[in-house]
């Protein structure tokens, strides 16, 4: 491989290069975020009820897909590292054993939803009709975890070689698609039966088909299959499946925990009535939406770090780390000011009842703050992740969970507070989130033992 194709590879640490990556990366996880906000806004005007229930299918999906984005991101590292080091040669191999890895972890999704969850959601869920909807839901959505697995993973592969550009295809054909099948399989349009709640997750596999079949097709037309011998074997190779999940697994660990947490959120929320459910869901969806700018620094810092460490360059670690809290800061403040500048126009947009708006607007309130939090704690944590420590990284994700599920349990079980003080327990997980991580990228010796073999 010539010179100038190796170095392209390595990476500089310009305002210029974070924007260039952090850019597609962002669009391509606003879209899945999109697509949710999609299904609630037509679900929404189709059923208050389906509002409702989407809340808890929505952020039981998302488990899965934390699961996934765990490995996405421990791969990720993987190859930035490799990247860094100009070693293209292994990226393919790591590339392919994590494809086999997820399908593995796919089809223990499918088999935990269709088999034990329906068990687990009739013993959570009060309102019988509420559960059987989420049952028959999520039976067809999680047919979806194989594409969206796979997607990830070459989400991976493209952000950790320095190609975040081509995400923007996959994600475009995505975005399109599920608005059109949205619209047509929940209120029956264009010839199609209306199937309501169920029209939603058919929509969402499809639309999950169809971005990973382009993205196939875009690696494929570039020569990125072929430049770095991408499924040139199909045999698994359990040694690198033993480095990657020996880096991966807390990542796993941590994103599963994290969410599942969420949906712990969401059940005992479910026991204080629909309304709350339904503010619930949408401020999710804000967490969503302009969410996916932090997740998108937080990501290109794992990549960027990475691949700097790869190349030897620690001096310009912190010059790096606050020039991309600098950017991820001033684009969430921006989605934070609207948000409270026109919070009518955001909650209008799920057409709900008038206690719908008037309660949803303090927690509304509440969540912009825990978006700028959430801004700088991303970065801190994919910081620790980029320098191979990913055990610290859950344990710091440990620490601020147990304080979330306690301020969660106090706010809504043992008190009946109103919902937006409930929500003030994603300050304190952000915050929980960022003291050790700081204190450890600070004071550690990170340094001194680079921890991705």
């Amino acid at each position: 491989m010539t010179e100038n194709k190796l170095s392209d590879l390595q990476l500089k640490i310009s305002y210029s290069q974070i924007l260039k990556m952090t850019l597609p990366i962002s669009f391509a996880i606003f879209i899945p975020q999109f697509n949710f906000i999609v299904n609630n806004i037509f679900l929404g005007h189709y059923s208050s009820g389906a509002l409702a229930t989407a809340g808890i299918t929505g952020v039981y999906y998302l488990v899965f897909s934390a699961i996934g984005y765990g490995l996405n991101s421990g791969l990720q590292s993987l190859i930035s590292r490799r990247a860094g080091e100009n070693r293209p040669d292994e990226i393919g191999i790591l590339f392919n054993q994590g494809v086999f890895i997820s399908l593995a972890i796919a089809a223990i999704g499918l088999i935990s939803t269709w088999f034990f969850t329906p068990v687990f959601f009739k013993w959570a869920i009060h309102d019988l009709n509420r559960q059987a909807e989420a049952i028959s839901f999520l039976k067809i959505r999680i047919w979806g975890l194989p594409f969206l697995y796979i997607y990830q993973m070459r989400n991976a592969l493209l952000v950790g070689t320095n190609q975040s550009r081509f995400l923007v295809f996959g994600t475009v054909v995505e975005a399109l698609s599920n608005v059109i099948l949205d619209y047509s399989l929940i209120f029956g349009k264009f010839g199609f039966p209306e199937l309501g709640f169920n029209g939603a997750a058919y929509a969402s596999v499809i639309s999950e088909f169809l971005g990973m079949f382009v993205i196939y097709l875009v690696i494929r037309q570039q020569g990125i299959s072929k430049r770095f011998g991408l499924f040139s074997t199909f045999r698994i190779n359990f040694n690198y499946w033993k480095e990657i999940l020996w880096f991966s697994f807390p990542l796993i660990f941590q994103q599963a925990f994290s969410i599942a947490t969420w949906e712990y959120f969401f059940i005992l929320i479910e026991h204080q009535g629909t309304n709350s459910l339904q503010i619930s869901n949408a401020m999710r969806n804000v967490f969503g939406i302009f969410g996916s700018i932090s997740w998108a620094f937080a990501s290109t810092t794992n990549a960027m770090v990475s691949n700097i460490l790869g190349q030897g360059l620690t001096p310009v670690f912190w010059k790096l780390i606050r020039r991309i809290i600098w950017l991820s800061v001033s684009c969430t403040l921006c989605g934070a000011i609207f948000l409270n500048l026109f919070p009518e126009t955001f909650l209008s947009l799920f057409g709900q009842t008038n206690q719908f708006y008037a309660e949803g607007l303090p927690t509304l309130r509440v969540v912009s703050i825990a978006m700028v939090l959430m801004s700088i704690s991303s970065v801190i944590l994919n910081a620790v992740v980029a320098t191979g420590n990913s055990r610290f990284s859950l344990f710091a994700e440990v620490i601020s969970l147990v304080m979330y599920i306690c301020y969660v349990y106090w706010s809504l079980e043992l008190n009946t507070f109103p919902i937006w003080i409930a929500w003030v327990s994603e300050w304190i997980y952000w915050i929980f989130l960022f003291i050790p991580c700081f204190f450890f990228l600070l004071f550690g010796s990170w340094k001194k033992r680079l921890f991705i073999p």
